[in-house]
C-alpha cells in the first residue's frame, strides 16, 4: 500500500492496520513522529502478540529537526544467575523455547527513552489505544494464526497463551476477537507510572515471580538494572547518502557492509539485476562476518569501525571477485519481529523495531502480566570463547535494526523490516530499489530473495522472482527454495521517502498493515 501527498506534514508505515491508525491519531492530537512511532508500538504490542511486546527488546533510529541522529538500544542482558556451563551439559546449542533463552525485557525502557527525545503528547497518551484493544478485544491476524498452528511447538501448555489464544485445546482461528484483559493492566499501569513501574515495581515483580516459577533465573535485581542507551550511529556513505544504522550489538553494520560492496564492486545493484548472483555473494559475505563478530560490544574483539573500514572492505571484495564468497554458518532461527517507520514536515523521523524473535518468544506468557517473555538469549553461541558466547549479565548479538539514509537537505528514506538475520539483505534490496528509482510501495513489494543461514544453504527465492535472476544465483553456486509470491518468510518492509514536497510511504503487501499521510 502507498500514501503520498503534495506538502504532506506526517507519514506512518506499519505492519498492523491498528497500529497505523493508532499513530495517524497521534499526529491527529498534535503529536510529532515519535509520538506517532510510540502510539504505533503499543498498540501493535497488542495486536501482533507473537512478534513483539512488553516482554521483548526494542531498537530505533531518531532523527531530530537539526539533524542530530540518535541510535535507542534498549536490549536486555542474560540474568547475572544464569549457569552457561549446566546449559552446554545438556545442549550442543542454545535452546529456542522454555526459560533458558528469556533475558530481560527492554521494549518499555526503549520506549520511555524514546518519548525522552522529543515527544510532545503526554507519556499515557501512547498507551490509549493500546489499552482498549487488549481490553476490549482484537482480531486475530493471520500471521497470530498461523504461528499458533506451527508444527511441533507447545503453545497450548503454556497457562497464559492457552487462556488467551485457545479454546478447547484449539487454537483461535484469523479473524476472532481475543481479550487479553492481564496484559491492558499491565499496559494501564505503565501509562499511569512510567517505566519504573515495570522495572522497578509490583507489576515486574509479577513478571518476574511469574518466570522463576517456569524456571528462569530472572531476578528483580535484572529487571531493575536494566538501561536503553541512547548513543550515536553507525554511518557510512552509499552513493550521494549516508546510511545510518545502530551499533552493535545491532547487526545493522552488514547492511553497511553490503551497500560499501556493491559499490565498490561497480556490479549492477539492483537485486533483480544482471549481476543477481554477485550480490548475493555479498549477502553471504557480508553475513559471515557477522557471524564472526557481532556479539555485546563489550565483548568483541574487533571494533565495528574495523569491519567498514576500506582495507577490510577490499580484502573481502577480492575474496567475492575471487568467487571466494564466505558462507555464513549455524542454523538459521526464525524471527518474529516488527519495524513501523514515522516522519514528520518538523523534521523528526522514527525507525523504531521491536521483537520477541521467534513466534511468541520463549513460549512462556506469564499470566498474571499478560506479557509474552521473548527468546532473544537463544542468539547466543555456546562455543567457549566466541565472543557472543553466553554469559551472565552479557546482551546476546542482535537482529534488530531500523535504518535512516540521509542527503544533504535532511533525511531521505526511513526503513526497517522483520527477517530475523535477512533484515540486512531485505533492507538492502528496499533500498536499492528506492535508491534506483522505485517507488516505495513497488520496492516494499517487489518479488524478494535472500541467503539463508546456515553451512551450504540455499537462497529462499519468491516464486516471482524472473527467472534470469534465479539462473544468475545458481550460477553464483547457490541452490534454491522456491517459496509462494510474497511470503512472510521474505520479511515485513515499511519505508518512507522524503521529498521537498511531501512523502511517500509504502507498506509491505507481505503484512497485515498499511501506510498513512496526512
Amino acid at each position: 500500500m502507498q500514501r503520498s501527498a503534495s506538502g504532506s506534514s506526517w507519514a506512518i508505515a506499519t505492519p498492523s492496520d491498528d497500529a497505523t491508525g493508532a499513530g495517524a491519531g497521534a499526529f491527529d492530537r498534535g503529536g510529532n513522529a515519535i509520538d506517532a512511532a510510540l502510539a504505533a508500538a503499543t498498540a501493535i504490542a497488542v495486536t501482533a502478540p507473537a512478534s513483539c511486546g512488553v516482554g521483548g527488546d526494542l531498537f530505533a533510529l531518531v532523527q531530530r529537526p537539526d539533524g542530530e541522529m540518535l541510535c535507542v538500544n534498549s536490549s536486555g542482558r542474560a540474568p547475572a544467575a544464569a549457569d552457561p556451563d549446566a546449559v552446554r551439559e545438556r545442549h550442543d546449542e542454545m535452546p529456542v523455547r522454555g526459560p533458558v533463552p528469556v533475558t530481560v525485557p527492554g521494549a518499555v525502557a526503549g520506549w520511555q527513552a524514546l518519548h525522552d527525545l522529543g515527544a510532545t503528547l503526554p507519556w499515557g497518551s501512547a498507551f490509549g489505544r493500546a489499552i482498549e484493544l487488549a481490553a476490549d478485544g482484537m482480531r486475530v491476524s493471520r500471521g497470530v494464526a498461523e504461528t499458533l498452528q506451527e508444527p511441533g511447538e507447545h503453545f497450548a501448555e503454556d497457562p497464559g497463551l492457552s487462556g488467551i489464544f485457545f479454546v478447547d485445546g484449539a487454537a483461535v482461528s484469523e479473524g476472532t476477537s481475543v481479550r487479553q484483559p492481564a496484559l491492558a493492566a499491565t499496559l494501564a499501569a505503565i501509562a499511569g507510572g512510567g517505566s519504573d513501574v515495570w522495572y522497578r515495581g509490583e507489576v515486574g515483580r509479577s513478571f518476574v515471580e511469574g518466570l522463576r516459577a517456569a524456571g528462569s533465573p530472572m531476578s528483580t535485581e535484572d529487571l531493575a538494572a536494566h538501561r536503553a542507551v541512547v548513543l550515536p550511529p553507525l554511518r557510512a556513505a552509499y552513493q550521494d547518502l549516508h546510511v545510518s544504522v545502530a551499533p552493535p550489538n545491532s547487526q545493522g553494520f552488514v547492511l553497511l557492509e553490503i551497500l560499501s560492496l556493491v559499490e565498490r564492486l561497480g556490479i549492477d545493484p539492483g537485486p533483480l539485476g544482471s549481476d543477481a548472483g554477485m550480490v548475493a555473494r555479498v549477502f553471504a559475505a557480508a553475513a559471515a562476518d557477522r557471524d564472526r563478530h557481532l556479539a555485546d560490544p563489550d565483548r568483541m574483539k574487533v571494533h565495528p569501525s574495523t569491519l567498514l573500514d576500506d582495507g577490510h572492505l577490499a580484502g573481502l571484495a577480492d575474496d567475492l571477485r575471487a568467487a571466494h564468497a564466505a558462507t555464513p554458518h549455524g542454523r538459521r532461527p526464525d524471527g518474529d519481529t516488527i519495524a513501523l517507520v514515522t516522519a514528520d514536515a518538523e523534521g523528526f523521523a522514527v525507525s523504531l523495531i521491536q521483537s520477541l524473535f521467534w513466534g511468541f518468544g520463549s513460549g512462556i506468557c506469564e499470566p498474571a502480566t499478560g506479557v509474552v517473555a521473548h527468546n532473544r538469549g537463544a542468539c547466543f553461541s555456546l562455543e567457549p570463547g566466541h565472543p557472543n558466547a553466553f554469559v551472565p549479565g552479557v546482551r546476546p548479538a542482535h537482529t534488530l535494526m531500523p535504518v535512516i539514509a540521509h542527503d544533504d537537505r535532511g533525511h531521505a528514506a526511513v526503513a526497517g523490516t522483520m527477517g530475523g538475520y535477512s533484515q540486512p539483505q531485505i533492507n538492502a534490496q528496499t533500498l536499492l530499489h528506492l535508491f534506483g528509482g522505485a517507488l516505495p510501495a513497488d520496492a516494499v513489494a517487489a518479488p524478494r530473495w535472500a541467503v539463508e543461514r546456515g553451512a551450504g544453504a540455499p537462497v529462499t527465492v519468491e516464486r516471482d522472482v524472473p527467472e534470469p535472476v534465479r539462473g544468475s544465483i545458481i550460477s553464483a553456486g547457490f541452490d534454491l527454495t522456491i517459496v509462494p509470491e510474497r511470503s512472510s518468510d521474505l520479511g515485513h518492509a515499511q519505508l518512507i521517502r522524503v521529498r521537498p514536497e511531501g512523502f511517500v510511504v509504502g507498506s509491505d503487501p507481505r503484512s497485515d498493515g498499511g501506510a498513512a499521510a496526512g
